[in-house]
């Protein structure tokens, strides 16, 4: 595995991986890497004849109050568990690299990015789009692999890519699960062993949704509230948002006809957790 550090070999690269005719798949992630990124990892290995992953923990995707300084980073350990995997190069770029001074260009995509996690992190989908919108530019994959935890991420970006006329395919893949049910995620190693427990909440909380739509439930409104009583039982979580959406515009549902989102944020201890299922009324 290559590691490329500046913006330049990264270029010339995958460069070279074109003009030998193949197929570049690319895995962006911001490290402390889990089984979720490596599944996506795998896919591209397997969809792709050559593979990057990137590293880059994104400053302009966080808020001033958030957890820049103290995201979990592990650079040498990802190192070696991308290593057996057969990943081809481990692009590592730099704060100033990608920013560097005077940087003064955004990419904004509008209306999808102001709900759900874009009401209460007004920086992120900002920060999201640009930094991948530029991995996108120096890397010039032709396949980009993301995970379907972040859902609301994953159609913000696919909306770009299609407004945009990038030639480019966006894979998403389902969600990886610890045993207990919680969606794989780097902030998990915030929670201590009590609010690991709590965690779980927002997991059964979903499948409960599940339940009552299979019975016949079709109230969003009521939905909403049972989730919430599972959420809020132990006195642990503090609910962000809990959303039963349409899952392409995110717009909310009052009555559930069809396909549907159930989407929640949930702060437990320094953790802010995400989960998600699609669900469809008959």
């Amino acid at each position: 595995m290559e590691i490329l550090r500046t913006i330049e070999e990264m270029k010339a690269w995958s460069r070279k991986v074109r003009e030998d005719g193949q197929t570049l798949g690319l895995v962006p992630t911001m490290g402390y890497l889990h089984e979720g990124h490596l599944s996506l990892a795998r896919k591209s290995i397997s969809a792709c004849d050559r593979t990057v992953v990137s590293i880059f923990v994104n400053p302009q995707q966080f808020g001033p109050d958030e957890d820049l300084d103290n995201y979990p980073r592990a650079l040498e350990t990802d190192q070696r568990t991308l290593e057996p995997l057969g990943v081809d190069a481990l692009f590592l770029p730099t704060a100033d690299d990608m920013y560097p001074e005077g940087f003064q260009t955004y990419v904004h995509v509008e209306e999808i990015t102001e709900k759900l996690c874009g009401k209460s992190r007004r920086e992120l989908f900002r920060g999201v789009t640009t930094i991948v919108l530029k991995l996108f530019n120096i890397v010039q994959p032709h396949s980009a692999f993301f995970g379907e935890k972040d859902r609301q991420q994953l159609e913000v970006i696919r909306k770009m890519a299609d407004d945009l006329n990038l030639d480019i395919e966006i894979v998403g893949l389902p969600i990886i699960r610890e045993a207990d049910g919680l969606a794989m995620s780097s902030r998990n190693q915030y929670l201590g062993e009590t609010e690991r427990k709590t965690a779980t909440s927002l997991h059964e909380a979903l499948q409960q949704a599940q339940q009552l739509v299979a019975q016949g439930e079709s109230s969003a409104a009521t939905i909403r509230a049972r989730m919430r009583t599972i959420i809020e039982r132990e006195g642990q979580a503090e609910v962000d948002y809990i959303s039963v959406c349409d899952p392409n515009r995110f717009e909310e549902l009052k009555v559930i006809r069809g396909k549907a989102m159930i989407a929640l944020a949930v702060h437990v201890g320094k953790a802010r957790l995400i989960d998600n299922c699609l669900i469809e009324r008959i």
